[in-house]
């Protein structure tokens, strides 16, 4: 497929701009040099504008709020659609995009695209796939593991936020046949934007500060994410534990696993393949080994910061992952797709540094 022509703008779409991770795309895009915001959509906010959805795009004229039914993809032309719409609700939505407007390519956030077996999807959502013929085709967009396929796709499906905190650290040992298949132990906290805007009892202010609490456990959806993933490194199957834990913040996610050496192999060895795996990639920094990473060091930018501990029991080693779930977990991977997808440079509108204190 055709990379965007030489200073040319990519013409762009945000498909449920209202939520937290289409303002985060916009938020970033707003300062990409080759992209043009061209269609917002927000179906139960269609006819506002931006700003009296989120008051800080006030100083920037933005396009008005539409609802999705109402956009002739055709006429539109856009180079690059982002869909950061509710699970199962982009499967109808992408098809018909993808019937219209054949040039379009489209980065999706939801988990529509992100099981390759439509059974697993139908197990793990609990409705059968909408749009099989589209999934055969579908990208798992993991920037770092799958550049060079992302690079042809017409549709990326971004990872989730928590899988990505799990698979970059885990995925090149389990290639490299450093670590058992099992266990690994994935303890992971979010903050609270990880559940998205809807207003919801769990999510009010009174329900979540000062408060600390594991949900979805032996059942969280992500589980799928990461037995595919993890599976496909190891070249064979792969059962994870993995429990999620929402703290009282706004954003980010630490993810502390737990793992054994294979035979033969030291934390510190884990620690070398990691260094090595990530040396040259812009958004994932491999710390000392001994050190860990706060969510802090990471807070509103596109960089994952790993850390590789031992434990005090030989053989046995502890990985510490921080990132934004808004950003590296959502919308900041979302647009390094578009730019590898594009062609250009993947740190493009996306190097800000980390926001601290």
């Amino acid at each position: 497929m055709a990379v965007l022509a030489r200073n040319a703008k990519a013409r762009v779409g945000i498909l449920g701009a209202s939520g937290y991770t289409g303002a985060e795309l916009l938020r970033m895009l707003l300062r990409h040099p080759r992209v043009e915001i061209a269609v917002l959509t927000a179906d139960r906010k269609a006819g506002q504008a931006m700003a009296d959805v989120f008051p800080q795009f006030a100083p920037f004229a933005l396009p008005q709020l539409v609802a999705i039914d109402s956009i002739d993809w055709a006429r539109e032309k856009l180079d690059v659609v982002f869909c950061a719409l509710p699970h199962g609700t982009t499967q109808t939505v992408i098809t018909d995009l993808m019937a219209k407007a054949p040039q379009t390519r489209i980065v999706d956030l939801s988990a529509d695209f992100r099981l390759s077996d439509p059974e697993a999807y139908a197990r793990w959502y609990g409705h059968a796939h909408q749009a099989l013929d589209l999934q055969k085709d579908a990208v798992y967009g993991l920037s770092e593991m799958y550049r060079k396929d992302i690079r042809q796709a017409r549709l990326v499906a971004n990872p989730g936020c928590y899988t990505t905190s799990g698979q970059l650290p885990v995925i090149p040992l389990l290639k490299a046949k450093a670590i058992e298949t099992d266990p690994i132990v994935i303890d992971a906290k979010s903050g609270v934007t990880g559940a998205g805007r809807a207003a919801k009892e769990a999510n009010l202010f009174t329900e979540v500060s000062e408060g600390f609490h594991a949900y979805g456990v032996g059942h969280h959806r992500h589980m799928a994410e990461l037995d595919q993933e993890f599976s496909k490194a190891a070249g064979k199957a792969v059962v994870p534990t993995f429990t999620p834990h929402l703290l009282p913040m706004n954003r980010g996610i630490l993810s502390t696993i737990y793992v054994r050496c294979r035979k033969g192999r030291t934390p510190e060895d884990l620690h070398a393949i990691l260094a090595k795996t990530y040396a040259k990639e812009p958004f994932v920094h491999v710390m000392l080994f001994g050190q860990t990473p706060q969510t802090r060091h990471v807070r509103g930018s596109n960089m994952t910061m790993i850390g590789v501990a031992a434990d005090r029991q030989p053989g046995r080693a502890i990985l510490v992952s921080a990132l934004d779930n808004l950003v590296k977990g959502a919308s900041g991977q979302a647009i390094q797709n578009m730019n590898i997808v594009l062609g250009l440079p993947e740190t493009t509108g996306i190097d800000q540094i980390a926001l601290f204190p």
